[in-house]
């Protein structure tokens, strides 16, 4: 005669797993990582003029192990790629990332040996963010919509291997557009 008898098949862990989802989203700790101009842009969002604050997201972090989303603003270089990799494996799961700009997504105009022609080929990201660099309002939108994609996102024990499944298939994947021989 417990609780699971009288309530109806999974009400009870649904309406938990909504209820910390719903908890989750309006809690983000963002840790910066400005590379470049986006960086900028980033800063200007955290002002009063936009104020991110009233989105859950009002302190930007310096350790990584108080953060939870990793806003990548700005190109990587080859040289930066294993320090963005060293922050994001510091942070505490659950955890997600943002690439803020066409050069955090894709390389943008910097097609060189020098830069990584995308974060994605380190990080697992879970939002792209366009724009070079992208405004303060669709930053916004950014953040907004990562809300809705945590909100939505299962407990449970096989999280774990789902989000490293996910995180091995994310960094497998090749560039659709091959780099070699581009240039002379």
């Amino acid at each position: 005669m417990g609780l699971e008898e009288k309530l109806p098949s999974g009400f009870l862990l649904t309406t938990v797993e909504q209820l910390a989802g719903y908890m989750r989203k309006g809690s983000l700790w963002p840790a910066t990582f400005g590379l470049a101009c986006c960086a900028i842009e980033m800063m200007a969002t955290s002002g009063g003029r936009y104020d991110l604050a009233r989105f859950g997201t009002e302190v930007f972090r310096a350790s990584p192990r108080q953060a939870d989303l990793m806003i990548v603003a700005g190109r990587v270089s080859q040289k930066m790629a294993p320090v963005l990799r060293q922050v994001y494996d510091q942070m505490a799961e659950p955890k997600w990332v943002l690439a803020m700009g066409v050069c955090a997504s894709s390389g943008g105009m910097f097609n060189n040996y020098a830069i990584v022609q995308g974060v994605d080929h380190v990080v697992p990201v879970d939002i792209y963010l366009p724009g070079c660099p992208p405004r303060p309002e669709m930053l916004l939108h950014a953040i907004i919509t990562l809300h809705d994609k945590i909100q939505h996102m299962p407990l449970g024990a096989n999280r774990a291997e789902a989000v490293r499944a996910a995180e091995q298939a994310a960094l497998d994947q090749r560039p659709l557009i091959p780099v070699e021989g581009m240039f002379r």
